[in-house]
């Protein structure tokens, strides 16, 4: 017998909770002004075509007041040059994190350099080895043409084993080299980057 009156209680709450909701207010219409591909300005309160919208255009309410402005999308030029501004104060950030003064920068620059000529001195150095084996190797085959005899094919073949490895190391070296002379520009960039950021 309590079921319908609980029924009852509960329809009539919601009905005067829903009669005490105030009225929403209609939202404001806003227009969208933008210029198409014949150069007109449009005004239209659908939006604003797919194609024309990296052109960038302008929210207005109902009164014709501008309430809101998006602005063109950059070009591949403006794109680039930011990308090119954003990679330069990373790249000066950094150099002011790595090094607090230019005797710094000339000190990484002559570890630097100190390393790579360690390489380059032990390639030569290997380099004059191999040449010296080369130069054994030719000797013994001359020797059994000399003698009028075949020269061994596994002389031969060490000769040619020799001489590829001879062409890897001077190949090391000229990295080595290019890899110095790159160095030393770039450490010469940084330490004129790092004087005109500190302002000396």
């Amino acid at each position: 017998m309590l079921r319908p009156v609980v029924l009852g209680v509960l329809i009539l709450a919601a009905g005067s909770a829903s009669a005490a909701e105030p009225a929403k207010a209609a939202p404001a219409a806003e227009y969208y002004r933008y210029v198409d591909g014949q150069g007109r300005v449009v005004l239209n309160r659908q939006g604003v075509p797919t194609e024309y919208i990296s052109k960038g255009y302008e929210v207005l309410n109902d009164k014709g007041r501008v309430i809101r402005v998006i602005p063109p999308a950059p070009s591949l030029e403006e794109r680039k040059r930011l990308a090119e501004e954003k990679a330069k104060a990373k790249s000066d950030a950094q150099l002011l994190r790595i090094y607090s003064e230019p005797e710094d920068v000339d000190r990484a620059r002559d570890r630097k350099l100190s390393e790579l000529d360690g390489l380059i001195s032990v390639a030569q150095s290997n380099l004059h080895s191999l040449r010296t084996q080369q130069a054994n190797l030719q000797a013994q085959a001359a020797e059994s043409e000399r003698a009028g005899r075949p020269v061994p094919e596994h002389l031969l073949v060490q000769i040619d084993n020799i001489k590829a490895e001879q062409a890897g190391v001077e190949k090391d070296i000229q990295r080595y080299q290019q890899g110095r002379s790159e160095a030393e520009a770039a450490f010469a960039a940084d330490r004129a980057r790092l004087v005109e950021l500190r302002g000396e």
